[in-house]
């Protein structure tokens, strides 16, 4: 597998995702500002997401996708079809009944997660009208994540990287087409969100059956098979719960911090994640079925081999955006949100909340990188009692410090969990003898820090002669992005490859193979 290739694919697709997906904020937040309807679609946005995570996303891809690839070895395409059939017999009953129950009980689920709301009137009734209208996008979204984690073993990753933009269009068009009145809009948004995840699931329905492996709805039963999954991603599912109980408290602190915490957060860790996407999620998309063919065939150097050098991919791409972000967060906030309903303090304390908030995401990324190793040699139950301490520890830490620093809590708490729970997983790897930082690599990230700084110190000079373009007129805005993006860019790639902060042969490789294509 050609590692630049594979993240190419995957992340220039989730580009496109992303960039629709800052399309339909930039939007949203000047039609609902940092207004309770905002705040009320942006909680019913997040739960359907959380329970996405937790049964499909995590700890599901990462149990099935080194299963369906051991079979797919072994067996050849009619096992590991047979398995999947098995597995979606057993999984889509499952959704069923926890959709229903949460449809059920909304009302008591959101009291519990933002009594605040009820302060507010109307509010908490058009939360739970709202997250009524999103939370069938669960079940949707979660095949989708079967039958991506089908199309990522049979390498076929661009059908699964593009799906997620269906889901910006759906919610671009309905903030479009929506009535001139908040309320209104967010009801639209909210039946845009359960038509995106139909529209996903459809499209990769259609690209498993051309992959040929044709998938049915049977009667559900508890075969080997399905036993072995369910131990294997048990205790990643207890994490991912921590983790997504994290995220619960997240919009729980939020709601106590008056009206438009939660929308400032989520436009925030938007940006945040755009990097974390693109790279981090694209290389542990990648890198799993490598790693796990590599130890299939006992082949450790090999498997070390693709980790180091994902390792080295990721900090190449990492560094740069984490810097740029942080320098320039206030900027960039104030170009793509400031205007209309959002206010010029919004995108302060919003710019400010991104500043704290990248300082974590080499840490994002890099966990990504480094949990695959553990996933394929079928060790989740070690990354799940790092997850679960780190993230118990971050909720007891925002109980302590929002009531002296309030809403930027959240945001360094969270960053700082990430470093904690990549230094656990990096020493456990090193003292296993699973991974090791070869010299090459210490040299290759030392290289490309130097290169970020440099960037970093163009983009403080651009942030300060160009500060007013970014709160300017639209032309102004593109303007002023386009230089911060451009020249720092271009900064620091030239830097970084005049002094071998990337691998050329690598780079190189794949133009000629382009070419050749």
């Amino acid at each position: 597998m050609n590692l630049y290739r594979a993240i190419g694919s995957i992340g220039g697709l989730t580009m496109v995702s992303r960039v629709l997906g800052f399309a339909r904020d930039m939007v949203g937040s000047r039609i609902l500002g940092a207004s309770h309807a905002n705040d009320a679609f942006n909680l019913a946005f997040l739960l359907p997401n959380i329970f996405r995570r937790l049964f499909a996303e995590g700890a599901f891809s990462s149990g099935f996708v080194p299963l369906f690839s051991r079979r797919l070895a072994a067996g050849g395409h009619e096992d590991a079809e047979a398995f999947s059939n098995e597995i979606l017999s057993v999984f889509m009953p499952a959704l069923l009944v926890v959709t229903l129950l949460f449809e059920i009980l909304m009302p008591g689920v959101l009291w519990l997660v933002v009594p605040d709301y009820a302060d507010t009137p109307g509010k908490f009734d058009l939360a739970v009208e709202l997250t009524r209208w999103t939370f069938p996008y669960l079940l949707f979204i979660s095949v989708v994540a079967l039958l991506s984690g089908i199309l990522n073993s049979l390498t076929r990753f661009a059908i699964a990287a593009f799906a997620p933009a269906l889901l910006n269009i759906a919610l671009i068009v309905a903030l479009l087409v929506a009535p001139p009145d908040k309320v209104e809009v967010v009801r639209y948004m909210a039946l845009a969100v359960l038509a995106g995840g139909l529209l996903q699931f459809a499209l990769c329905w259609v690209a498993v059956r051309k992959a040929g492996v044709k998938l049915r709805f049977g009667r559900p039963r508890m075969t080997p098979a399905v036993k072995e999954l369910v131990v294997l991603i048990l205790p990643a599912t207890v994490a991912a719960g921590v983790y997504q109980i994290s995220q619960l408290f997240y919009a729980y602190f939020s709601a106590r911090l008056g009206e438009g915490a939660l929308s400032m957060l989520s436009y925030a860790d938007r940006l945040n994640q755009l990097p974390l996407s693109i790279i981090g999620t694209a290389l542990g998309v990648a890198i799993l079925p490598a790693i796990s063919q590599a130890i299939a065939r006992e082949d450790a150097g090999e498997a070390s081999d693709v980790q180091a050098r994902a390792f080295d991919l990721s900090m190449l791409l990492t560094l740069p955006a984490t810097l740029a972000l942080a320098v320039a967060a206030g900027p960039i906030i104030g170009a793509l949100y400031q205007g209309g309903e959002f206010s010029v303090e919004d995108a302060r304390v919003t710019g400010n909340i991104l500043a704290i908030l990248v300082t974590g995401l080499p840490a994002y990324v890099l966990v990504k990188v480094l949990t695959p190793a553990f996933y394929a040699r079928k060790d989740v139950k070690t990354p799940v009692r790092i997850a679960m301490a780190v993230l118990a520890g971050g909720v007891i830490a925002n109980f302590a410090l929002i009531p002296l620093i309030g809403i930027y809590s959240l945001a360094l708490v969270t960053s700082a969990g990430a470093w904690i729970n990549f230094g656990l997983l990096f020493v456990i790897l090193y003292l296993r003898g699973h991974f090791r930082m070869p010299g090459w690599l210490v040299a290759r990230v030392s290289k490309q820090l130097l290169a970020a700084l440099c960037m970093a110190a163009s983009i403080y000079a651009i942030k300060l002669a160009a500060h007013d373009y970014f709160f300017g007129g639209v032309l102004e805005r593109v303007v002023a992005l386009g230089a911060l993006v451009g020249i720092g860019g271009i900064v620091y790639f030239a830097v970084a490859w005049m002094i071998g902060g990337m691998d050329r042969q690598a780079i190189a490789a794949l133009g000629r193979k382009k070419v050749q294509d």
